[in-house]
């Protein structure tokens, strides 16, 4: 039986008199798929190491969004307990199933932490991103049970927990890292491109945050060096 979108793609064909099967037509698709050209990158994007770093923050703070560095893994759940306490915030938070996180030591905070999708009752939320972009200050998360979609969008206050070293200075980069995690013909089904909190000024050019999605966005970067006061990562530190 078939579908709308099967009628659709076979109409397209008959009005183009191909098949989809030719050989050229195909090996032309084959190879765009393998090469996957990228665009201009913009020279912003260039900085490396610590110098990569500030710049994420710069721009991610210059889109309203938050930043807290901290040394490990097992220092985010304190910095985001402290954020929250900050901001007169219940001690509630809901994740996904990320492995990252769930290996962290929340029973060493007061926080009470939920699992799974929101269902938009969540005033607080936290995702791991698959990384992020400096020239931009942009988290990128794919969906999935890891880091489900809905959390991006329905708390109120979306945490991001970011590794410093999966902080690249383009969109181009990144789209490579989603393409090198999930393997061709693999992509996960959506890739969320988070730069500061939701905002609209569509009424009387009036800001106003929280009109689509999360009215805060905090993003805790893991890793970065300045938490440990070296101004160094791994990237541009002196040989040992």
């Amino acid at each position: 039986m078939s579908t709308a979108r099967d009628e659709i793609l076979a109409s397209i064909r008959r009005s183009l008199g191909v098949t989809g099967a030719e050989r050229p037509r195909r090996a032309i698709v084959e190879e765009r798929l393998a090469r996957a050209p990228a665009g201009v990158v913009p020279a912003r994007g260039g900085v490396t190491g610590r110098a990569r770093i500030e710049l994420f923050i710069a721009q991610a703070e210059a889109a309203l969004a938050t930043v807290a560095e901290v040394d490990a893994p097992a220092d985010v759940p304190a910095a985001i307990a402290a954020w929250l306490r900050s901001h007169n915030l219940p001690a509630t938070l809901r994740r996904g199933t990320d492995p990252r996180l769930a290996a962290m030591p929340w029973e060493d905070t007061p926080l009470a932490l939920d699992e799974g999708p929101s269902d938009g009752s969540d005033l607080n939320a936290v995702s791991h991103a698959l990384g992020g972009v400096a020239e931009t200050g942009t988290c990128a998360l794919v969906s999935g049970p890891e880091n489900p979609s809905t959390l991006n969008f329905l708390p109120d206050n979306h945490i991001v927990v970011v590794d410093a070293g999966e902080i690249v200075g383009d969109y181009e980069s990144l789209w490579a890292r989603v393409r090198e995690k999930a393997g061709k013909g693999a992509m996960p089904r959506t890739v969320n491109w988070i730069t500061g909190p939701s905002r609209s000024a569509d009424i009387e050019q009036t800001m106003f945050l929280g009109a689509h999605g999360p009215r805060r966005l905090h993003i805790v970067v893991v890793g970065g060096g300045k938490a440990a006061g070296s101004g160094e990562t791994a990237e541009n530190a002196p040989p040992a």
